[in-house]
């Protein structure tokens, strides 16, 4: 039970109401020391960083006469022929666009793939040997941790230009962040029927197959949508170091000031991944939907 300020003696009531003000007034102290802190941080990032705003400030124009140069002319009066002549290599794109998309769902499903594969030995929940946990999960930081630009620049210097460099630089990198999050998927699932089918004298690959697979495998699937979507991103990059698809046509375009052309490929490039995006977002909602539903 307790009793409000007023009923309690004056000087029990004083002690209270100072030791609650000393007590508001040190986290304040702190909070503004930690606000102190944050900002001196901030300062000796940019500082180290070479941030410099008053140099942004200066050359910002720079940037917005770019966009104006590379927005064509449309008029209402000929928007038709105006059009015609913005998409002139249409056909061209979309069959480089097709190519990188191609390249994002091989790179997505390899990588997928060989992701599930090593996840289960990542989970600490499934394997006990140390070992084993050790070595799956530095070797999928090793394949996430090397950004894929530079995997394709390796491969691009032992396989030559081509589409499948960036296959194999988005599935390598596409592994090592899937096993990742799958392997946390499955670390949080429901242990009972992985206990009870270990009870009955199941091997581990059909406690895996029977009693993890069923639990996790909506949430791969969503993970796996995701990846798609950042891939197809990572795909349209791949072209800037020889791997093909339309990021290679949009570097030659920007190279050579062709600006309209730089301006169709962006816009394809956009309405290419807002779609995916909208289309992926809404399986992955069905997905998790029908997973709580269960």
């Amino acid at each position: 039970m307790t009793l409000p300020l007023d009923r309690l003696p004056s000087a029990r009531a004083d002690a209270l109401a100072g030791a609650y003000a000393a007590s508001v007034a040190g986290a304040r102290r702190r909070g503004l020391a930690l606000l102190a802190l944050l900002v001196v941080l901030v300062v000796l990032a940019g500082f180290a960083a070479e941030v410099r705003p008053l140099t942004l400030a200066e050359n910002i124009t720079n940037f917005t006469a770019y966009i104006a140069q590379i927005v064509p002319p449309l008029t209402l009066a000929n928007l038709g022929g105006d059009l015609a002549a913005w998409y002139w290599g249409l056909p061209k794109w979309l069959a480089l666009l097709g190519e990188t998309l191609l390249m994002a769902y091989l790179g997505t499903l390899f990588g997928g793939l060989a992701a599930f594969a090593l996840c289960f030995a990542a989970a600490s929940n499934l394997v006990r040997s140390r070992a084993i946990r050790f070595g799956t999960r530095r070797l999928l930081e090793v394949c996430r941790t090397v950004p894929e630009v530079v995997f394709a620049l390796i491969f691009v210097i032992a396989f030559g230009l081509g589409p499948m460099v960036g296959v194999l630089a988005l599935a390598i990198h596409t592994a090592g962040a899937l096993g990742k999050l799958f392997s946390e998927v499955v670390e949080n699932i429901d242990m009972k029927p992985v206990e009870g089918l270990t009870a009955t004298g199941a091997s581990w690959v059909e406690t895996v197959r029977f009693a993890v697979v069923p639990q996790v495998l909506s949430n791969f699937a969503s993970y796996g949508l995701l990846r798609f979507e950042i891939n197809v991103r990572g795909a349209g990059v791949m072209g800037f170091v020889g791997a093909g698809g339309i990021g290679q046509e949009f570097l030659v375009a920007i190279r050579n000031f062709y600006y309209s052309d730089v301006s169709a490929i962006l816009l394809l490039i956009v309405l290419t991944v807002i779609g995916i995006d909208l289309a992926t977002e809404r399986l992955r909602h069905h997905l998790l939907g029908r997973e709580a539903a269960r």
